[in-house]
This record gives C-alpha cells, structure tokens and sequence, in this order.
C-alpha cells in the first residue's frame, strides 16, 4: 500500500523551512527532545530529528524575515497548532517525526513547509558492493567495479 511519505527524508535541525508569506528560510530548532539522530552516530546538534512538537526556528526572532500578510514588516511567527501531514509511523518520545511534506500553519496566515530536509547522501562501502557490475561498466566503463571493491577493503579509503 502506497504512502505519501514513501521516498521521503526525515526533517534534521540543519534542514531549513519556507513560508509562503516569508522572505527567509530558517533553520528548524529541536526543542522537543535531545535523544535521537537521524544518520549521525555522533549525536551532533544539527542531525536532531524533528518532530510535530518542534515549533520554533533558527533564527527566534523574525525567522522568516519580511512577511507579505503584514505588509512587508518583520515576521512575528506563532505556530497555529502542531505540523500536520507528520509521519505517524517512526516516532522520537512518542510524538511523529517530520518529513519533506509536513505543514505548519502560522497564526498570521502563512504555510510553512520544509525547503531542504538537511540529510546529505553519502556513499558507503555497501553501496559498491551492492551495485551490479554488468550495468556499472556499461555506465561507466573506465573503472572495472570488481577490481575496485577488492580494493575497497584496503585501508586506501576513508568510508
């Protein structure tokens, strides 16, 4: 069974939101918990899962800069309610985690979403191993996979 979270990243700190009535795009702030991370096994600030409850912004005072439903002055975020359109599936101490189609409404008209969620893809040792050779040497047929991967597990790489 489909769902319109499928495909989607998790929302980190460093992730950055956009309001439709804003002309900046903050950071978020995790005020709701300090426990879990979302690919960062160094427990670092910025990869903080956020979740429905998080409902400040990096910068706190006017986060998304001029607003265009108060005609141009300083924004004066107020969350109306908690995120919606929350992945109710993985939760972090019990509330639902964000992801790149969560929603906040502010109480002066504006729609917040997510702009970036804040994960970078990396490659990792598995993902060579995993890839079909036949189909990387016809993409790429400079490197011959196989003889790499064997020289993956030299110390020759930092992954």
């Amino acid at each position: 069974m489909s769902n319109a979270h499928d495909g989607k990243h998790f929302v980190i700190q460093k992730g950055k939101a956009l309001c439709d009535k804003g002309s900046k795009f903050p950071n978020f702030k995790v005020t709701s918990h300090e426990k879990h991370y979302w690919n960062d096994a160094d427990g670092q600030p910025d990869y903080l899962a956020v979740t429905e409850d998080d409902l400040q912004f990096n910068p706190v005072s006017a986060p998304f800069g001029n607003c265009s439903a108060k005609n141009g002055q300083a924004c004066t975020f107020a969350a109306a309610g908690k995120w919606t359109k929350t992945y109710d599936k993985v939760k972090v101490m019990g509330k639902s985690c964000l992801t790149e189609i969560s929603e906040l409404m502010c109480a002066t008209g504006g729609k917040i979403t997510v702009m970036e969620h804040g994960q970078k893809p990396e490659l990792a040792k598995q993902n060579f191993k995993n890839a079909d050779a036949q189909i990387h040497n016809q993409i790429n047929p400079l490197v011959d996979l196989d003889e790499f991967i064997d020289e993956l597990d030299g110390d020759n790489f930092y992954f």
